[in-house]
């Protein structure tokens, strides 16, 4: 099965071992990052959302007339605007990208962020409007007949869009989690399902929790499954390692400083308490009980930030990378979303020297998987042939 690759479209350089020296929405930085993703084999790049951040859909307005192949992952949450503003922005953006847009919607797993645009919402509430909203969308981006809708978060009556997708019969829904809840809602509406990243073993289990849950909501098909990483690579696997203690020292330094959090906390930060939402949980779990596991996954990186997001390290040379990186794609993991901790210059080093090994590789296997295929289908015909003969 083909293989994809999902880096970052941040607006401004910052990250958790380096502070900001652009403006929060700088159009050169993210002009610049997005070319060096697109000049390097990436696929898409992820538009994430923060209270305080740049509003993502304007910036990838501004990316999509500037580039020409680069896809675009759009993070959005429910809460900040109603379901048919939301769909017509989303369709006028994949109008503007020419087809290229993916939705990712988030729920939100932190009640103070929440209401920092005024969400009070329980969690599970919020899942429960996450599932009722993604429904609107989609009907907005399909239906060409008004329609009503009369539901526990929304209701409204007599609307039809007039702008519809490129997309037919509609762009992608992403989403993802790893409470029940989440499950539960992901496995009903989404069309790619994004964990981030944990030992082969854990991974294997929330794919089957995610199989699992679409089967419930009365699907045939399952969600594509993404896997996200923080890759550390080096020409040696010494050399890696020194940089991965580097850059958790690094990581420590800036947190000491408070500046990021007197920024209100951007992506990549950890809250001060404890993680409320069932992913982060999991990965403190994984990191008390272990530094090291499988190929290169390592944990420090996700520990210092108290689980933040996507944390979880991949440490060695490219080919070292690489393989663990195939080791999930052998799970059915076909969307490997990888970033780094210097934006630009680790964007270029994964294109260059990661990426296409694992397509070599995934090109090597459906090759021989399709002429085993096509060996086993003459073998069939020839048997079938001798039958009739005989």
């Amino acid at each position: 099965m083909p293989v994809e690759f999902l880096g970052i479209a941040a607006t401004g350089d910052g990250s958790e071992t380096t502070a900001r020296t652009t403006a929060a929405f700088d159009r050169d930085y993210t002009l610049r990052l997005a070319r060096a993703h697109e000049d390097h084999g990436w696929d898409r790049v992820l538009f994430a959302y923060g209270a305080g951040s740049p509003e993502p859909a304007a910036a990838a307005a501004y990316l999509a007339a500037h580039l020409d192949r680069l896809q675009i992952l759009l993070a959005h949450r429910p809460n900040v605007s109603y379901p048919t503003f939301a769909a017509k922005t989303f369709a006028t953006l994949d109008q503007i990208s020419d087809g290229r847009l993916t939705v990712h919607f988030i729920t939100g797993g932190n009640d103070h962020e929440q209401r920092r645009e005024g969400d009070f919402l329980s969690k599970d509430e919020r899942y429960e409007r996450t599932r009722e909203y993604i429904g609107i969308v989609k009907k907005a981006w399909t239906s060409r007949e008004p329609f009503d809708h009369e539901g526990t978060h929304y209701r409204f009556h007599d609307f039809v869009s007039d702008v519809f997708p490129v997309q037919q019969p509609r762009p992608g829904v992403s989403f993802g989690g790893s409470s029940d809840a989440a499950y539960a809602a992901g496995g009903a509406e989404a069309d790619v399902y994004c964990l981030w990243g944990e030992p082969l073993a854990r991974t294997a289990e929330q794919i089957e929790r995610v199989k699992e849950a679409a089967r419930a909501a009365g699907r045939t098909d399952v969600p594509r499954i993404q896997v996200a990483f923080r890759p550390i690579i080096a020409p040696t696997e010494e050399l890696a390692w020194e940089k991965a203690h580097r850059t958790v020292d690094a990581i420590k330094a800036r947190r000491a400083t408070g500046e990021a959090r007197r920024r209100g906390r951007p992506l990549g930060d950890a809250p001060a308490a404890a993680p409320e939402n069932t992913g982060s949980r999991r990965l403190i779990e994984i990191a008390e009980a272990g530094e090291r596991y499988d190929r290169a996954l390592w944990t420090p990186t996700a520990a210092v930030t108290g689980g933040a997001g996507n944390s979880n390290a991949l440490v060695g040379t490219p080919e070292t990378v690489a393989e663990a990186l195939l080791d999930y794609y052998d799970l059915g993991v076909d969307i490997l979303s990888a970033r780094g901790y210097h934006l630009l210059d680790d964007a270029i080093d994964f294109g260059r020297h990661v990426i296409p090994l694992v397509r070599a590789e995934v090109a090597r296997r459906d090759a021989a998987k399709a002429a085993a295929e096509a060996a086993e289908r003459a073998e069939r015909d020839r048997h079938q042939l001798i039958a009739v003969q005989a």
